[in-house]
């Protein structure tokens, strides 16, 4: 088969070993897959959990129909279109967890739409709704709101009734789309006066969750920018791993800073996360109220030029690769 994998000179597409299907796994023939921020930190060399280094098919999500199945699998048959976690996604075949896995809904989604979902939800359902335990009424703020994910984030916060959804992006035009996609106010965090703008819009309280994926010397900010007993969940680290942090201000607005990330959580929990997403909310995928858009289609054999596309930081949504 046909994979993008991880040379000691760099990523190259070439001839790989189908895999096969054994004990709990499914083969998927892949259709289409998505390119996230871990896929750039791969490319370079950098381990991803327990993923990376040279012989790594590149890729992490995507969506095709299942053409074998391992004698204790579960919940899915040959000829299911699946969309999910798939570790070597950027490949025409691949393996995945069934308990990980989305069906497609059966209402003309493509392969392309469906690529761009499992990831998005997860990581958002998981940051919004568990780790930050937002409740309808309250007021959210996503740091980073023109990625996939950050999109994600905000539909997912006003599904669940957030009274007040503010988006950030540093990115005049990225910014201006922000409210197409549930952002009631779009912020520029390199405004000196951002978080002005949220007490503003906040009544002088702050926002009672912010879910951050740029960190960094955002840090210090993000906590003005909360109220008191308010809730940080920190997802990604775009604008650096490490910044300045005042635990003064941290401890006296009483402030729960939560961490998280999939590379450390196991296959059981992982699973747990993708039944909660199906038990929750599903429905709004199937209507397609929960979507996200897609910015450029590239053909696998271009794989090369969708990396430069996804360095240059100018897309907004999600970047696919068609197999």
């Amino acid at each position: 088969m046909k994979a993008y994998v991880l040379t000691k000179e760099g990523p190259k597409i070439s001839e790989q070993p189908q895999p096969e299907a054994s004990g709990e796994q499914v083969l998927v023939r892949i259709r289409a897959a998505c390119l996230n921020r871990a896929d750039l930190g791969m490319a370079k060399g950098f381990a991803h959990g327990t993923r990376g280094g040279p012989g790594t098919v590149l890729g992490g999500e995507g969506a095709g129909e299942v053409v074998a199945v391992g004698p204790q699998a579960k919940g899915v048959k040959v000829g299911d279109r699946v969309m999910g976690s798939i570790n070597g996604a950027f490949a025409e075949f691949g393996l995945m967890d069934p308990g990980r896995a989305f069906h497609i809904p059966a209402n003309n989604m493509s392969y392309e739409q469906a690529a761009t979902l499992p990831v998005a939800l997860n990581t958002m359902h998981n940051a919004v709704v568990t780790a930050g335990a937002l409740k309808a009424g309250q007021t959210v703020l996503i740091q980073g709101a023109s990625s996939g994910v950050g999109l994600m984030a905000m539909q997912i916060a006003k599904l669940k009734g957030a009274s007040l959804v503010i988006g950030t992006s540093t990115d005049a035009g990225r910014r201006a789309r922000l409210k197409g996609h549930g952002a009631d106010l779009a912020l520029d965090t390199s405004s000196s006066g951002w978080v002005d703008e949220v007490m503003k819009a906040t009544n002088g309280a702050g926002v009672d969750l912010i879910v951050d994926q740029v960190s960094g010397n955002l840090a210090n900010d993000n906590l003005r920018a909360t109220k008191y007993e308010g809730r940080i969940v920190n997802v990604g680290r775009l604008g650096g791993m490490k910044g300045e942090f005042d635990f003064d201000l941290h401890a006296l607005r009483r402030i729960n800073y939560i961490g998280v990330t999939f590379r450390t959580r196991t296959a059981e929990e992982v699973r747990a996360i993708t039944t909660a997403v199906k038990n929750d909310i599903w429905d709004a995928v199937v209507s397609g109220k929960l979507s996200l858009p897609i910015d450029k289609v590239f053909a696998l054999d271009q794989a090369d030029d969708a990396y430069a596309y996804m360095t240059a930081n100018k897309h907004f949504g999600k970047i696919v690769l068609r197999m």
